[in-house]
């Protein structure tokens, strides 16, 4: 076929007998399409010599092809999974992965991102908690007209815009893992104030305790930050306590890391002295020694169906449905044990 001029996607449209929308799916690799309707576009593509020119597009989008992920995340293994996630998505397509961290406690953090976006004009945003949960930044987004999806362990926008796991249901889960072995001392190291995974997790571990009907002391809880030095801090004072616990419930796998090297300072042998469990399921819980015992928190699930979100017009993409949540699930491995005597 002799055309004048380079074909657009116009022309690989009517030729195919598709819409544009329908071009641009087969373009970034949707899991969307049928295999008849991909390889017929993709032969109008290959017969016209097509190929997609991603500035031209941003120019008439007025947008970058580029998904920006904004954090203030002191996890830094868990800002990597999110990024695993993303990039298995955008990963062929024409769309590139932009990282901007951000200080949550800055006074000028929404006017920095509202320039971030006026500056980078991403074709979509992915908000991570804890800022995920600041409504303030999405009506920002929604103000600049850029889509967005937030990232958290409860439900707090409309499902367009919202990845969200089970946390709350996770950690009673992990706890009563814990009574099953004949533990009742269960003392928690909690995550950072003002992170809604922290208090989710929290309230977890309290309502499973009050349905055991277990008088939970206030020292029982200590407060971390998610670093792995937090971990050690808190574990410092949970294990000083008269009586020590048997076990700990830590909010995620760097300050239970924290916890496990504290115990072997003390000489204290896990899980046969003290049994622990992590949240996360990041790599650090298998290297440790023995291996932990975590609640997997779906982060790379999660991504990924945030970026299809942010691609896919947020059409029906094979996703939990409005009421579902991703599903935290416990990982047994070596570091809960009965308590001893």
């Amino acid at each position: 076929m002799k055309r004048s001029g380079q074909p657009t996607i116009n022309d690989v449209a009517r030729l195919a007998g598709v819409s544009k929308k329908t071009v641009s799916r087969v373009i970034n690799r949707s899991p969307l399409l049928g295999g008849e309707t991909r390889e017929r576009v993709e032969a109008v593509i290959a017969e016209l010599g097509y190929i997609p020119n991603p500035q031209a597009r941003a120019l008439a989008l007025r947008r970058n092809f580029l998904i920006a992920l904004i954090h203030d995340n002191p996890n830094a293994q868990m800002v990597l999974n999110v990024q695993q996630g993303l990039l298995e998505v955008l990963r062929d397509t024409e769309f590139e992965l932009l990282v901007h961290p951000v200080d949550r406690g800055a006074p000028d953090m929404a006017d920095e991102i509202r320039h971030f976006l006026e500056r980078q004009r991403p074709y979509g945003v992915m908000l991570l908690p804890p800022i995920s949960e600041n409504d303030a930044l999405a009506a920002l987004c929604t103000q600049i007209g850029c889509r967005y999806v937030r990232m958290g362990s409860a439900s707090f926008d409309e499902h367009a815009h919202m990845v969200s796991s089970n946390d709350r249901e996770a950690v009673r889960g992990a706890i009563d893992h814990l009574f099953a072995a004949g533990h009742r001392r269960i003392c928690m190291i909690a995550g950072p104030h003002g992170f809604r995974s922290a208090f989710e997790r929290q309230q977890g571990y309290e309502e499973a305790m009050e349905a055991a009907g277990i008088g939970m002391q206030r020292t029982w809880i200590a407060q971390g930050d998610y670093t792995f030095e937090s971990g050690m801090r808190a574990a410092e004072r949970l294990l000083d306590l008269s009586p020590r616990p048997t076990a700990i419930f830590s909010s995620n796998d760097e300050m239970a890391a924290g916890a496990l090297h504290v115990a072997r300072q003390r000489g204290l042998d896990v899980p046969q002295d003290l049994s622990i469990i992590g949240f996360d399921d990041t790599s650090i819980a298998s290297h440790l020694w023995p291996p932990l015992t975590t609640v997997r928190w779906p982060i790379a699930t999660m991504a990924r169906a945030a970026a299809l979100k942010l691609i896919e017009d947020g059409e029906e993409i094979g996703e939990p449905s409005e009421e579902a949540m991703f599903v935290s699930t416990l990982i047994r491995r070596a570091s809960v044990a009965p308590p001893a005597g």
